[in-house]
């Protein structure tokens, strides 16, 4: 498989394909419960388009578009990582795993294209760029390989959100962030639990009062760049 998050025209290659026909504004609104926010949305934060060429590499914009492109990279990796992994399926997959692994892909997929669909069709500006993954130091054929990319990327994608839920300014992108990384954290859990029994909420991503591990986007993306061909910014993502 090539290593294009977005492949196109690949028959084979369908969780990895972008969204050619972003959903409808009045669908994102709906999804997203926002309808009574429409003004809000555009006016928070989405002013201010992303700056594709600073010294810095790829800046992923302010506002809440900085933290929309930003949530559009993670999710074009993790879709372009499962889509991988459902194409070349691991040999010692155990009974039931491939299939776990064709819906998460799936899921993945809607998130990517969620994501780009809101930037184009209801910030209305350019989203970020498709991305190039570097997988190369995953081995596909093997499900230890596989499991363990899985979960420190789940892991670090609830981590990602918490992190950035604090910097959205519109009340209905919170509210759609909270749907995702729920889901985020139900791959997280499982994927866990595959590797060792009972691990869902080891004190590694749960603190003492219960709470989920948080990061900042620059704390993220210095873990997620390694899987990633380009460079990006996030300086100003909430800002």
């Amino acid at each position: 498989m090539s290593d294009n998050l977005q492949p196109r025209g690949s028959d084979d290659a369908t969780f990895a394909q972008p969204l050619y026909t972003p959903i409808k504004r009045r669908s994102f609104f709906m999804y997203a419960g926002a309808t009574a926010g429409a003004t809000a949305l555009v006016l928070a934060g989405c002013s201010k388009d992303s700056d594709n060429t600073p010294s810095g590499g790829i800046s992923l914009g302010s506002g809440d578009v900085g933290v929309l492109n930003y949530a559009y990279a993670l999710e074009q990796l993790e879709a372009a990582f499962y889509a991988q992994v459902v194409k070349t399926p691991a040999a010692d997959f155990k009974a039931g795993e491939l299939a776990y692994f064709t819906q998460v892909a799936a899921h993945e997929a809607i998130h990517r294209d969620f994501f780009k669909a809101a930037l184009t069709n209801v910030a209305k500006v350019t989203p970020l760029q498709d991305l190039t993954p570097n997988f190369s130091s995953i081995d596909f054929t093997k499900r230890d390989s596989v499991l363990g990319t899985g979960k420190a990327f789940e892991d670090l994608g609830v981590a990602a959100y918490n992190g950035a839920g604090k910097l959205l300014k519109t009340p209905d992108f919170l509210v759609l962030a909270g749907k995702i990384v729920s889901v985020e954290a139900r791959h997280a859990a499982f994927l866990r639990d595959l590797i060792t029994p009972g691990s869902f909420a080891a004190d590694d991503q749960v603190d003492a009062n219960g709470l989920d591990k948080a990061m900042t986007p620059a704390e993220v993306l210095a873990i997620a760049g390694k899987y990633i061909t380009q460079t990006l910014n996030a300086d100003n993502v909430g800002k």
